[in-house]
């Protein structure tokens, strides 16, 4: 910041007036990074999401149960030395097995995200900017998705799958493409609403004016403009898919036995002898899953805080 120094008086006696300090504006995204840091709630999720991450990632390499193998003297054993949290109806300890089904529900969770991001951002822009015959058959087709209720449809699909005797190999990339095949109707419609606002703007009509390409238009001007609404919808769908990925394998319908996840770890407390005497079996799991979105949310909630330009300190 250059320091100013008063000169000398002009002819009438009066000092001149002071030039303009020259500050150098900070970027967009620092200030929302900085708002973001400063948000206590979101910077605690964001370090449970990274305890979860690395406790999924790397517990298992220092686990010496993580090849599996059924053993028939410790099964339903309670928490001990040996078995930190206990052992499962085959005798695996829960605590090797809550660590890797942790890698596969939050593996679901990201590539759903994923790909109903990819889906809802690209259907919405095409919607918002083409509009007229693109705009009526994308949102009809979303329209109707959304009359659905999410879970029963999931059940419907699911069910059918299971009929057609789907190997389990391949279940966990469909309960994927389930999960996104559901999630990407209500994004396409927030993307669809801002686009259509973006499309009025002052730097959209002369980008019009100047006549340049769709494609320019489309990935130069109105994708990073909807960048903030895609992160901060990304990352409260990844809670969603993991929800709806447990909710499948608790039910039998997503990812089966032996592939662990928290949703069908939870289904082996299906008596009341094991949901009364025995909490170690399904306690684990659903504090996993408890966690992990609550963490989610709490990151989501402070990312549209620190993206929202309305929330911009003056």
């Amino acid at each position: 910041m250059a320091l100013l120094f008063p000169s000398a008086p002009n002819k009438a006696g009066l000092p001149p007036a002071p030039e303009p300090l020259s500050v150098p504006a900070a970027s967009l995204w620092r200030q929302s990074l900085h708002r973001l840091r400063s948000n206590r709630m979101a910077m605690l999720g964001c370090a449970f999401l990274i305890f979860i991450a690395l406790f999924c990632l790397l517990g298992p390499l220092f686990s010496p149960y993580s090849s599996g193998l059924v053993n028939t003297g410790q099964i339903k054993a309670p928490p001990s030395a040996s078995h930190w949290l206990g052992t499962d109806q085959l005798g695996r300890d829960i605590l090797t097995r809550l660590m890797q089904a942790g890698r596969i529900s939050i593996t679901v969770g990201l590539a759903s995200m994923t790909l109903s991001v990819v889906i809802g951002a690209a259907l919405g822009i095409a919607a918002g900017y083409y509009r007229r015959g693109v705009d009526q058959v994308v949102m009809r087709t979303a329209d109707v998705l959304m009359t659905i209720p999410e879970l029963p449809l999931l059940f419907i699909m699911a069910a059918v799958l299971s009929e057609l005797k789907v190997p389990a190999d391949y279940r966990l990339y469909i309960v994927m493409l389930l999960l996104s095949l559901v999630g990407w109707p209500g994004l396409a419609r927030m993307v669809r609403s801002e686009v259509l606002s973006l499309r009025e703007r002052p730097f959209m009509l002369a980008a019009e004016a100047l006549g340049l390409r769709d494609r320019r238009k489309l990935f130069k001007h109105l994708l990073p403009n909807i960048m903030p609404l895609l992160l901060v919808a990304a990352t409260l769908r990844v809670g969603g898919a993991i929800i709806g990925e447990s909710t499948l394998s608790y039910f039998g319908l997503g990812v089966v036995p032996p592939t662990p996840s928290w949703g069908n770890m939870i289904d082996a407390a299906n008596s009341l002898i094991d949901f009364q005497r025995r909490p170690w079996l399904w306690v684990p799991p659903g504090l996993a899953i408890f966690v992990t979105v609550i963490s989610i949310n709490l990151l989501g909630d402070g990312l549209r805080d620190a993206l929202d330009p309305k929330r911009k300190r003056r």
